[in-house]
């Protein structure tokens, strides 16, 4: 039970990585994709129908994540508070740039929303990419489950960390680069003209650096963590993640490289698909892991609530998911298609 539910958290946070990840590439190449107002709102088009919805797996994770796993809310929400706070306020500000930018029809005010709306992307990956290094290379978890982390102290991966090392930094970067490709290739699918002939270049440049920053981050993963690399080999989710991986390259190469716009697309899918579940099936059990002490890291089954709460989930969570999964195909035939820069294609945006 408690391996199935650590499953089913796991695959809100791939669906939200997955659908959002796109918005928050589209977002930091936004200014060099689009030169004319008209083309940047052309941008925010692709996405703008979309982005409110997409959050709503961010949501549902984190709903799921407080009523299974309420000791692992606890100790993260507090250690992670200036983090979290600052992701919180990074996703209002791009919701805030996206709604008012239409409404005054200005350059200087429409010029500084888009500003804003590109900066609020970019640090949203580098949080996200931040966060990610830290669930890889653990917290400095105490023998009570508690921790707490400063931006940053010897910018070394073990002992008393902060938020930002030298790994968490690389994580980071790495985030960036994957979700910029992944943005370009999305735009490239869904707009025409000027903007998607820069993005089939940007996708090309983006995907290219892709890779050696994948075989560094691997390698890095596995110094600061040696023991994940031989839980991976045992662990199935893992094989079928690194497939997923091999698919995705295929898929990349052929569709970037052959302008097989849609091929390509399913490719970065795939390839963010694959990364999220050879990583989460690789932590398993431990989802908190402690730079101080091994034996004080928190695994699913002692942050688990009781059975009756699991019960109880097990009745509401499925019909929550097939709502939510519904109206993510209706929303998404609704505004399938490529958008233009004609200024009434997408309502106020």
């Amino acid at each position: 039970m408690i391996a199935t539910w650590y499953a089913i958290v796991s695959l809100m946070l791939v669906v939200y990585v997955v659908l959002d990840g796109r918005n928050f590439g589209a977002g930091m190449l936004q200014r060099f994709v689009a030169r004319t107002p008209d083309e940047r709102r052309q941008v925010i088009a692709a996405i703008g129908p979309l982005w409110s919805w997409h959050e709503v797996w961010l949501v549902g994770f984190g709903g799921t994540l407080v009523a299974i796993f309420p000791r692992l809310m606890a100790s993260a929400f507090a250690g992670y508070y200036l983090a979290l706070m600052l992701i919180l306020w990074s996703l209002i500000l791009r919701g805030i740039s996206i709604e008012v930018r239409g409404h005054i029809n200005d350059s200087l005010w429409q010029g500084f929303w888009d500003f804003l709306f590109a900066f609020a992307n970019f640090l949203l990956a580098v949080l996200f990419g931040a966060a990610a290094g830290n669930v890889v290379r653990g917290v400095p978890l105490d023998a009570h489950g508690s921790f707490s982390m400063a931006f940053f102290t010897n910018f070394m991966a073990r002992g008393y960390v902060g938020l930002l090392d030298w790994y968490t930094v690389s994580v980071a970067v790495f985030t960036v680069a994957v979700l910029a490709a992944h943005g370009a290739t999305y735009l490239t699918l869904k707009t025409e003209g000027p903007v998607h002939d820069r993005c089939e270049k940007w996708a090309k440049y983006v995907w290219a650096a892709v890779v050696p920053l994948f075989v560094a981050i691997s390698i890095e993963s596995w110094t600061v963590r040696p023991r994940l690399a031989g839980d991976a080999i045992q662990r199935p989710f893992c094989w079928i993640g690194l497939l997923l991986i091999i698919a995705a390259a295929y898929a990349l190469t052929s569709g970037v490289t052959k302008g097989q716009e849609r091929r390509a697309f399913v490719g970065s899918n795939l390839f963010l698909i694959g990364l999220l579940v050879t990583g989460s099936a690789a932590f398993f059990p431990v989802m908190l892991y402690s730079t101080l002490a091994p034996e004080n890291s928190l695994t699913a089954y002692s942050v688990a609530a009781g059975s009756k709460s699991l019960l109880l989930a097990s009745f509401w969570w499925p019909v929550g998911f097939v709502l939510a999964t519904i109206y993510f195909v209706f929303i998404s035939r609704r505004y399938a298609g490529k958008v233009s820069v004609v200024r009434d294609n997408q309502g106020y945006y």
